[in-house]
Parts: C-alpha cells; sequence; structure tokens
C-alpha cells in the first residue's frame, strides 16, 4: 500500500531527507501495528562521527538512559563510542553485550549501593558525585576509584533543566575534592550539565569558566585534576532549526583550550543529540472531535506510552497522511483515559482521516525509554533501519 504524507521543505529542515526517505519506504512495504519507532542506523552513524570530532582528547560517552534499547545499545558498542549509566539495568545489558568496563562511567552524583557495588565489580572505575555521603559510599563499596565533583551551572535556555537537583558551588566542590584523597580514591576532575536540548550556547562559556575557577582553587590546595567532564545537552532539530553541534564544540574547544592544560582530559555524554534526529514514531490517528471550539486529535501514543517529554516543553513537528481541507489548530492527545495525556495544544496540521497515519519527527530520544505500558497500551516497538 502505498501512503500519500503531507510533506513540505521544512520537514527536511527539521530531520535528514535520506532519514524521511528510509522510513517512508519502509512503511510502504509492511504492514506492523502502530504504534513504533524507526531508527536510521546510518544517521547515528553519522552522528557519533561528528560529536567531539572538534574537542582535543575527547572521549565520547553514549548516555544509555536516551534510548536503552538492546539493539541501538549493540550498534553504538559496534561504534567504539563508550557508554554513561546509572543502574544495575544498564550495567547487565552492557555486560552482556561485552562492552569493557574501561568504556563505562557513570555521571549520576547519587548512586544504589548495589550498582555501585555491582560496577565496582565489573571494573568500573568513573563516578561522579556531589556529597560527602557519596563519597563515603564510593570509598565504602568502589575502593581506588576515580572521582569527579558535579558543579552546579545555570540551565537557563535549556528545554528539560537540570541544575536543581543535583551539583555544589564551587567552594563546597573544593572541599570535597580535598577530603575525598583521604578515603583511598582519587579525586581527578570536574564534572557539570548545561541542561539537556540546551539551545543557549552562552551557558557552555559560563559553566566552562566555573569549572576553571574550581581547577585553580583545587591546585592551589595541592590536587591536580587532569579530567573535564561536559556532560550532554547538545541540541536536535524539533520544531525549529538550532545551533549544530560543530559549532557549539568549535566554540567549547577555543574555551578549554584557552582555559586549560593541554592535555587535559575532556569527556562527553551525549545521548539526544546521539539518536534523537535518527528516530521517528510512527502513531495512528484513533479520533477527532470538537470541543469548546478545539480541535482535538487523538492519536495511539501519548505521554504515557511514548512522549513523556512533551509533559516538560518538548515539541514535535509531525507528519500527516493526506487529509482534506486547509491546515487548522489541533490539540494532540494519546489514547489514554487520563486526562493528563495531552502532548500539543499548538498543532498546525491538516485534517486526517481516522486510521491515517501520523509520522512524528526527532523521536528517537526519551521516548521509548520513559514509556510505561499504563492503561494497556503498548510501548513503540523499536526497529532499525
Amino acid at each position: 500500500m502505498l501512503r500519500n504524507f503531507r510533506i513540505d521543505k521544512f520537514h527536511a529542515e527539521i530531520i535528514p531527507k535520506s532519514t524521511l526517505l528510509k522510513v517512508l519506504t519502509f512503511i510502504d512495504r509492511q504492514g506492523i501495528q502502530t504504534p513504533f519507532l524507526l531508527m536510521d542506523t546510518e544517521r547515528i552513524r553519522e552522528n557519533i562521527s561528528i560529536i567531539g570530532k572538534s574537542i582535543k582528547n575527547s572521549t565520547v560517552f553514549y548516555a544509555l538512559k536516551a534510548n536503552p534499547d538492546p539493539a541501538i545499545a549493540d550498534f553504538v558498542n559496534k561504534e567504539d563510542v563508550g557508554f554513561e549509566i546509572a543502574s544495575e539495568g544498564e550495567l547487565a545489558m552492557l555486560s552482556s553485550l561485552g562492552v569493557e568496563p574501561s568504556r563505562i562511567i557513570s555521571s549520576n552524583p547519587v548512586k544504589p549501593i548495589r550498582f555501585l557495588q555491582k560496577a565496582a565489580e565489573y571494573g568500573v572505575r568513573y563516578f561522579a558525585f556531589d556529597s560527602l555521603e557519596e563519597l563515603d559510599k564510593i570509598a565504602r563499596y568502589a575502593p581506588g576509584s576515580n572521582v569527579y565533583v558535579r558543579l552546579s551551572v545555570p540551565n537557563e535556555g535549556s528545554e528539560w533543566p537540570l541544575s536543581r537537583k543535583f551539583g555544589l558551588e564551587i567552594d563546597d566542590a573544593v572541599e570535597l575534592l580535598s577530603r575525598a584523597e583521604g578515603k583511598g580514591i582519587h579525586p581527578v576532575g570536574v564534572t557539570f550539565h548545561v541542561g539537556s536540548q540546551c539551545q543557549n550556547p552562552y551557558n557552555w562559556n559560563i559553566a566552562i569558566d566555573k569549572a576553571k575557577l574550581l581547577w585553580d582553587k583545587a591546585e592551589s590546595k595541592g590536587i591536580r585534576l587532569t579530567l573535564l567532564n561536559i556532560g550532554g545537552g547538545y541540541p536536535i532539530n524539533y520544531t525549529k532549526v538550532v545551533t549544530d553541534i560543530d559549532t557549539i564544540e568549535r566554540n567549547i574547544a577555543n574555551l578549554i583550550g584557552d582555559r586549560f592544560p593541554e592535555d587535559t582530559a575532556i569527556h562527553l555524554e551525549p545521548g539526544r543529540a546521539v539518536i534523537g534526529d535518527a528516530g521517528i514514531l510512527v502513531s495512528s490517528v484513533i479520533g477527532k472531535a470538537r470541543r469548546q471550539d478545539e480541535d482535538w486529535l487523538y492519536i495511539d501514543v501519548g505521554v504515557f506510552n511514548g512522549l513523556m517529554e512533551s509533559l516538560g516543553g518538548i515539541r514535535y513537528t509531525y507528519i500527516v497522511e493526506a487529509g482534506e481541507g486547509s491546515e487548522k489548530w489541533w490539540t494532540i492527545a494519546g489514547p489514554s483515559c487520563d486526562s493528563f495525556d495531552v502532548i500539543d495544544r499548538y498543532a498546525t496540521l491538516p485534517d486526517p482521516d481516522i486510521g491515517a497515519l501520523i509520522l512524528i519527527l526527532s523521536s528517537g530520544a526519551y521516548t521509548v525509554s520513559y514509556a510505561s505500558e499504563f492503561n494497556g497500551f503498548s510501548i513503540p516497538k523499536t526497529i532499525l533501519i
């Protein structure tokens, strides 16, 4: 069955034309029940090849939480990329793939004891922290580890801020680095996170400047740091074209080059930037209604089984099968009985038929990893193409 989608030039600016073409070809040839997530492996490979390219001494650790599908983890592993993890489940997956412990780090500043024990047993040696209690845990359950302190930095301009739950100010961070040395663990660096889907490039300027102040204060106390972990945060195109990775990284590289020793090791933890724009969720229209002067469009994937980030401000671009009439404003809702299950209140789309397919662009990251089977609705199957 040949499908007829309303596609315009803007859609090819949001995601690569090659990815869209592969998805359309797959849909025409297959009869898989929606919802499902199609992942373009060539786009994943291309993203991996770009990230870190402009930053000297950099190592990429894919944030597995962005999409922990085993097939994706296996694909990324074969691209010789490291992994950033936070749980026993993630560690077990990487162990099943034979990932070397030297290619695994854990930057969650507060880790479950069982995970910390198992990670140490596996051979993982790099852990973040931001409290004395966490230092004590690492010293007890993962002695001899290398630790890096989480610094609090501004997250303004990020769609998904991460600054309140974790992070320390400079003086407190220096104090904890000093204490680490006396606990049989090795203080090696500093980390920060500018916020997920960061669209304010200056956040990296502020964060790197703050990290430099911490670095110098630590050195004044005899602590020689060697690692700068800049976390993740690189943005992707959702409803508009954002600053590209190369531009962001050239700025970061200049900042690091001006402020840090030449041999400083740089760790990056991209998640969204690796797989976000490689994925397209394929959903179906299951209902329409007119309520209080609003047009409602109901689809078979919602905030509980795949689009949780829409609750935090992420908005998507949609492509629908050709319907009748001109475009109009829609409120898009998921399939569950819960009134919380609203994905978008300002989507402009043609009027699709019941049963028509709707493509949700740039949905490779933080969709299936957040999903549940609330109300009995299925988690979208992930398919690599």
